[in-house]
C-alpha cells in the first residue's frame, strides 16, 4: 500500500516537473530573454502571496470545500494593516498580529456556517467576499492608503536575489506539507474529503476539524496581505480582486482534486509556479490579455478533465 502510494506521490511530481519543464523549453525558444536568471528571479518574488493564498486553498478544497473570500479578505487585512501602523501608530509586530487576527476571524466565521447550519461553502464564502469587500472600502474610504517604509523593509530583504517573502513563502509550503503529512489533523482533513460520514462514524470531529481548516485559509489569506502591502508599501482595498479564482487554478493543475480528499501543498506550489511561468512567457511573446485568459483557462480545465480520469482509474 506504501509502495503504491509512493508512485503515485512520484508519477504525479514527475507530471508536473515536465510540464514545468516544457513550458521554460518553450518560452525559451520563443524568445531571448525568457531564459535567463532575471526573469526566473522575477517570477519568484511576484509570486509568495499567490503561493501563501494557494496553500490556504489546498487544505480547504481537500475537505471538499472551497473558499470565494480570500481575495476580499486579503484586502481587508491589508486596510486593517494599514489602519494599525498609519492611524493608531502601532509596532509593525502588533500591526501583523491584527492583520492576521482578522483573516482568522473571517475564516472562523465562515467554519461557523459551514458547520453549524451545513450551508454550502460556495454561499457561505461568497457572501463573505462581499462582507469583507465592503470591510476593506469602509477601513479605508475607498482610497489606497499609503503605509511609509515601515514595511518596506519586508520586500527588500534578500538571499541571492531572492526576497524575504518568497523564502517566507517556502516556509508556509513546508509547514503546510509537514500539517498534512504528519499530524492528525492532517489525516483527519483526507479522511473528511473521501467520505465525510464515515469520518464522522469513526471518531473524527468533523466540525472542529473544519473549522480549524477555514481558519486557516483566512489567517493565510491575511498574511499574504502583509506581503503584499510591502510590495505596494500601500494598502488597496480593491487589492485581491480574481486571487481567489487563481488560487483555486493553481490547486486544481497541482493535481489536488475538486471533489476532496486528495491534495499536496507541494504540487500546489507546482501550479502556482506553471501558472507564473505561462503568464510571464506569455508576456513576452507579446501575447494579448485575452489570449492570456484563453490559454490560462484551457489549462485550468484540462486539469480538470485529468483530475477526472485519474479518479476513475
Amino acid at each position: 500500500m506504501y509502495g503504491r502510494y509512493l508512485l503515485r506521490s512520484l508519477v504525479d511530481y514527475i507530471g508536473l516537473a515536465a510540464v514545468l519543464a516544457l513550458l521554460i523549453a518553450a518560452f525559451g525558444f520563443a524568445t531571448d530573454y525568457f531564459f535567463t536568471w532575471t526573469t526566473f528571479r522575477t517570477i519568484a518574488n511576484q509570486i509568495p502571496d499567490a503561493v501563501i493564498l494557494a496553500t490556504g486553498m489546498t487544505f480547504v478544497l481537500i475537505i471538499a470545500g472551497i473558499d470565494l473570500s480570500v481575495g476580499s479578505v486579503l484586502a481587508l487585512g491589508g486596510a486593517v494593516l494599514g489602519l494599525a501602523l498609519v492611524r493608531w501608530q502601532a509596532p509593525l509586530p502588533v500591526a501583523i498580529l491584527a492583520c492576521v487576527g482578522v483573516g482568522i476571524l473571517c475564516g472562523a466565521v465562515n467554519g461557523f456556517f459551514v458547520v453549524r447550519w451545513q450551508l454550502p461553502a460556495f454561499i457561505v464564502t461568497l457572501g463573505m467576499l462581499e462582507a469583507a469587500r465592503g470591510g476593506a472600502y469602509l477601513v479605508t474610504g475607498s482610497k489606497t492608503q499609503y503605509i511609509g517604509t515601515g514595511i518596506e523593509w519586508i520586500n527588500r530583504g534578500n538571499f541571492m536575489g531572492l526576497s524575504l517573502p518568497f523564502l517566507c513563502a517556502m516556509l508556509v509550503v513546508l509547514a503546510g506539507q509537514f500539517l498534512l503529512s504528519y499530524t492528525t489533523a492532517g489525516r483527519s482533513m483526507y479522511a473528511i474529503g473521501g467520505n465525510e460520514e464515515a469520518a464522522r462514524l469513526s471518531g473524527i470531529a468533523v466540525g472542529r476539524v473544519k473549522l480549524l481548516v477555514y481558519m486557516i485559509c483566512g489567517g493565510l489569506a491575511s498574511l499574504a496581505a502583509v506581503i503584499h502591502c510591502a510590495r505596494l508599501t500601500a494598502a488597496d482595498p480593491n487589492a485581491g480582486i480574481g486571487y481567489e479564482l487563481q488560487a483555486i487554478a493553481a490547486v486544481v493543475i497541482g493535481g489536488t482534486s475538486l471533489m476532496g480528499g486528495r491534495g499536496k501543498v507541494i504540487n500546489t506550489l507546482f501550479g502556482v509556479i506553471i501558472i507564473a511561468v505561462l503568464e510571464s512567457g506569455l508576456v513576452q511573446i507579446g501575447a494579448q490579455e485575452p489570449l492570456k485568459r484563453l490559454v490560462t483557462g484551457g489549462i485550468i480545465v484540462a486539469a480538470v478533465i485529468i483530475d477526472y480520469y485519474r479518479r476513475k482509474i
